[in-house]
């Protein structure tokens, strides 16, 4: 069984379009990038599979649950956490977990200390004191809680600093172990490429590429960069034998050279811009 399954998915919000005939899966037990530009739809599509706001026509189901006719059931094995977070400004962080564990099932006391200490998140805090990056840690915090089967995630590293994103990556990977699947939207390509298992990209409400991280890395060319004494800077996707190349580089007097593979960002920009 998939974790998710949209087909067709249209959402228009009067004559402005959100997602047109939207279709894809995320088998279970994956991490999951969807990638896109703004205004592709990502939003959109989340808060449509979360019943948050209804389609105009076409199914999302979540383990086979419709998200409109089983919302209920569906929420209580998934966890949401938005792009930007609100919360109640005069209350400390401990007393927010405290409420929001309030409405579990199973409470564990111990893997919510875990979590604050995993964050170095201070739970004596007022969330009115918090800094950008510590409210999304609460957010976060909140988000795993639950232990669910299904973590949403909507662009969830912003805010963050470079050296807690990848705790936050690495908290996930533990999550997956478990057994949970994770969908995630993000900006930050190196992060998909690195921690993702596959990609949806989306471009004006369609998906237009589904892709495995694993071929993507395989399949990348090397970019040849250098600059001769004298001349312009040259830069290039290496067409053919690298030997080749090499030896005619040798003949050259550089005062620069760099080779290495294409950076994630150039694989995803031909399909933003509707490259082939």
């Amino acid at each position: 069984m998939n974790a998710i399954e949209i087909d067709n998915l249209t959402k228009f919000y009067g004559k402005v379009k959100g997602v047109e005939n939207l279709s894809f899966n995320v088998g279970e037990n994956q991490i999951v990038g969807f990638v896109g530009k703004n205004g592709a739809g990502k939003s959109t599509t989340i808060r449509t599979l979360l019943n948050f706001i209804f389609p105009t026509s076409g199914t999302a189901k979540i383990f086979g649950m419709d998200s409109k006719k089983e919302s209920k059931k569906i929420k209580a094995i998934t966890s949401y956490l938005p792009g930007e977070v609100n919360y109640y400004e005069n209350m400390k962080v401990r007393d927010l977990l405290n409420y929001a564990e309030a409405f579990l099932p199973d409470k564990d006391k111990k893997y919510k200390e875990e979590l604050l200490e995993y964050f170095e998140l201070d739970p004596n805090r007022n969330i009115s004191d918090l800094s950008l990056g510590n409210r999304k840690k609460v957010g976060i915090i909140v988000c795993l809680l639950k232990k669910a089967k299904l973590i949403i995630l909507d662009e969830p590293t912003s805010g963050l600093d470079p050296l807690m994103q990848k705790k936050f990556f690495h908290k996930l990977l533990e999550e997956k172990k478990k057994g949970a699947t994770i969908f995630l939207s993000s900006h930050n390509l190196t992060d998909v490429e690195q921690y993702c298992d596959r990609v949806e990209i989306i471009r004006d409400g369609a998906i237009v590429k589904s892709l495995s991280m694993k071929n993507i890395q395989k399949e990348r060319k090397l970019r040849i960069s250098y600059k001769e004494k004298g001349k312009k800077p040259i830069s290039y996707l290496l067409k053919g034998d690298i030997n080749t190349v090499t030896k005619e580089l040798a003949t050259k007097e550089l005062e620069y050279l760099e080779i290495k593979y294409q950076s994630i960002e150039e694989e995803f920009e031909k399909y933003y811009k509707g490259e082939k």
